[in-house]
């Protein structure tokens, strides 16, 4: 059995496994159980109760989250001529038709979102196997696939966060940091579990937030009031 530190046995001691909290009361102990010598990301993930091998019961979707991520975000954009320039103004990172030379030749990807025009798109198609896997591959549904690349980015930069469901039908998603202020957190909280409600599938049947816990990159998991959290 793995050792336990010091560290993590005290926070472990917070939280009571047995029960369900409310978001103010579970943010408020994440923030305590966020002890580590960094800036401990916290994290939502969120049972749900779809069979994502459906396809028309897979979960995506962006959320702007009210106070960021707390995360810088680098933004590159697959664009050519006044939209490149468009997209720089707008304060992306990386800008140009260049870029999928770059990616193809020497497996470039420092940044964290990728925006193409739709025009750039068949190019952009030829570096896929190394953009896919990252999750880096700019995609309609998550509007990373626009003319309107000003949007995109600006959108990035603030605070546009994807999620989906991945093969356990759960979503993960980094809502701030254990530097933010309770009353940040707690937005962020709300709105990403807002837009995870409001896609339930159609065809979805039963209980849809099966389990939600809150947790931060070194802490112990909390686990959320799902029946208060539908009322989102």
């Amino acid at each position: 059995m793995p050792k336990v530190g010091k560290r993590y046995k005290e926070v472990l001691n917070l939280v009571d496994k047995e029960k369900f909290y409310e978001i103010d009361e579970a943010v408020e102990l994440v923030k305590k159980a966020a002890t580590a010598k960094f800036d401990e990301t916290i994290e939502l993930h969120l049972k749900l109760g779809v069979d994502s091998r459906h396809a028309d019961q897979q979960v995506r979707n962006t959320v702007v989250l009210p106070n960021g991520t707390g995360k810088e975000v680098r933004v590159a954009v697959f664009a050519k001529g006044e939209k490149a320039k468009e997209a720089l103004d707008a304060g992306a990172d990386f800008a140009g038709e260049d870029l999928i030379d770059r990616v193809q030749n020497e497996s470039w990807t420092d940044f964290d979102v990728a925006i193409a025009t739709p025009d750039m798109m068949g190019q952009v198609g030829k570096i896929g196997r190394t953009l896919g896997p990252r999750g880096l591959m700019p995609n309609p549904k998550a509007g990373t696939v626009t003319f309107d690349v000003a949007k995109a980015v600006e959108e990035a930069k603030s605070g546009k966060v994807e999620y989906r469901t991945d093969k356990q039908n759960i979503v993960h998603v980094a809502v701030g940091k254990a530097s933010f202020n309770e009353e940040q957190l707690a937005e962020n909280v709300k709105a990403l579990i807002a837009s995870v409600i409001k896609d339930k599938p159609a065809s979805a049947k039963g209980k849809y937030l099966r389990s939600v816990t809150i947790t931060s990159t070194m802490g112990p998991g909390i686990k959320l009031n799902t029946a208060k959290l539908m009322e989102l």
